[in-house]
């Protein structure tokens, strides 16, 4: 009877075993959900805040970027007058400059031509 009773004990730490394992594994489990869930959050809030801080930074650059433009078209305009008013002044003498060059053709051999006797 006593070795019954030997058997009997081992079956049951055994079956307690089982369960103490068991409850370890379902905690584990447990762990690793409220882990993720977490993790999750996490990764929902740091993206909500990454696109406000990209709202706000896209807020603040394209209002200069209007700006930059209005600017550059500004600039733009002026070189342009600049360039106007500096082919109004010297149109008349770059066509008389003109002219008098092909006009005035002075004949010459070109320096590569030998003379045949």
């Amino acid at each position: 009877m006593s070795n019954n009773q030997g058997i009997q004990t081992l079956l049951e730490a055994e079956k307690e075993a089982a369960k103490t394992v068991e409850r370890a594994r379902q905690y584990r489990v447990q762990k690793l959900k409220e882990a993720r869930s977490e993790a999750a959050k996490e990764i929902e809030e740091l993206k909500a805040q990454k696109t406000a801080e990209l709202a706000h930074y896209e807020s603040e650059h394209s209002g200069s970027n209007g700006q930059l433009a209005e600017d550059i078209e500004a600039d733009t305009q002026h070189k342009i007058s600049e360039l106007e008013r500096a082919f109004a002044s010297h149109q008349e003498e770059v066509i008389q400059k003109l002219l008098a060059t092909v006009t005035q053709v002075e004949p010459k051999v070109h320096p590569n031509v030998r003379k045949v006797e």
